[in-house]
């Protein structure tokens, strides 16, 4: 099943992909996506990213590809629905988006063995997250405004049962721009494969439903300028689409929706 959140009629709603690809909401009313406002397909809790965890990646940006998983945090501020725009700030000279696939766990789990691990996951969605990299001060350790600017990562729309993606190891990436494929790549590359994220991190914390890891990106960055529309695919997934602004345009759209 996927499953979604969408603003409507001035509420919320929990919804679900009907087959003929429309949303369905809970009353059973069907909806097209575009006349929806679409949020993240949960409510985050913790939000973890991987840096580098896709040896193609970490070649490409001339590093070494780490021995235990590189993980930065991210505020709920930098999530943002699908269909959304993200701003490129006027003084970037290099934006670029990163698809990955999101895991969303669904269970509390501590000293999870790997084994179990994938038993804790509720489901998988896509999630794009930009980096400008003008900004960026170590590739290890991303900061603040790499990572957490607000709105800079879309994801959704859908989040699909985890029963509905039995190898989440065997799934293909693309990245489109304006409709032109500039990113492939496919989740058997990562490094540190799900349930060995998931036994890492709780070897040392607790995980709790709605937490969400951010698994990282292939090769294939390029840079995004306002006006591109950027898809972000997960096949057996979904696809994300975003369209990138400029200062004017997205701080025009915050005051109308303020």
């Amino acid at each position: 099943m996927k499953r979604g959140r969408i603003a409507y009629q001035g509420a919320i709603h929990q919804v679900t992909q009907a087959a003929d690809r429309r949303v369905r909401l809970a009353d059973g009313r069907l909806l097209n996506e575009s006349e929806v406002s679409w949020l993240p397909p949960v409510v985050p809790g913790t939000i973890f990213a991987l840096g580098l965890n896709y040896a193609d990646h970490a070649r490409e940006l001339a590093f070494k590809p780490p021995e235990v998983p590189l993980i930065f945090l991210k505020g709920p501020n930098t999530l943002l629905g699908h269909c959304a725009k993200t701003r490129r700030p006027a003084d970037a000279t290099y934006m670029h988006y990163e698809c990955e696939l999101a895991v969303v766990i669904g269970k509390t789990g501590y000293q999870v063995a790997k084994a179990d691990a994938l038993d804790l996951v509720a489901g998988y969605t896509v999630a794009n997250d930009y980096a400008i990299r003008d900004y960026l001060e170590n590739y290890y350790r991303p900061n603040l405004r790499v990572k957490n600017r607000d709105g800079c990562t879309p994801i959704g729309p859908w989040l699909v049962d985890r029963d509905d993606v039995p190898n989440p190891m065997a799934l293909k990436l693309t990245t489109r721009v304006n409709d032109q494929v500039t990113q492939q790549g496919t989740t058997a590359d990562m490094i540190f494969d799900v349930a060995t994220l998931i036994e890492y991190l709780t070897s040392f914390m607790t995980l709790n439903p709605g937490d969400i890891i951010l698994t990282g990106t292939p090769e294939g960055l390029a840079d995004v300028k306002a006006g591109d529309i950027v898809e972000t695919e997960i096949e057996n997934v979904c696809n994300l689409q975003n369209t990138i602004v400029d200062d004017r345009r997205f701080f025009a759209h915050s005051e109308k929706r303020s």
